[in-house]
């Protein structure tokens, strides 16, 4: 497989390790979410000192309110993540 295709590969699994704890492997809940978050991107969550953090998060993937992020609104916050940390990379391989 080439590299996008084992990245894609990645982040289905991901998604997936973490959506069947509580079996319903069809989205994640605040509760996946949080351990998703802690134990795949430990950096992303210890910036902040916002205790309420995975809350505004939960809500802010939660495009359709349904107290779930299915897998379509995780692939969307990863690929704005990615979005920003490439963004911030190339400003700062500029300096």
């Amino acid at each position: 497989m080439s590299q996008l295709e084992t990245a894609m590969g990645m982040i289905i699994a991901v998604f997936d390790q973490y959506a069947r704890s509580d079996g319903n492997r069809q989205a994640l809940s605040k509760a996946e979410l949080k351990t998703l978050l802690e134990k795949e991107l430990p950096n992303f969550l210890a910036t902040g000192k916002d205790r309420n953090a995975i809350d505004k998060v939960f809500k802010n993937l939660d495009e359709n309110g349904d107290s779930q992020v299915d897998f379509k609104e995780f692939v969307i916050f990863v690929a704005a993540l990615t979005g920003c940390c490439h963004k911030y990379f190339e400003q700062n391989a500029a300096k």
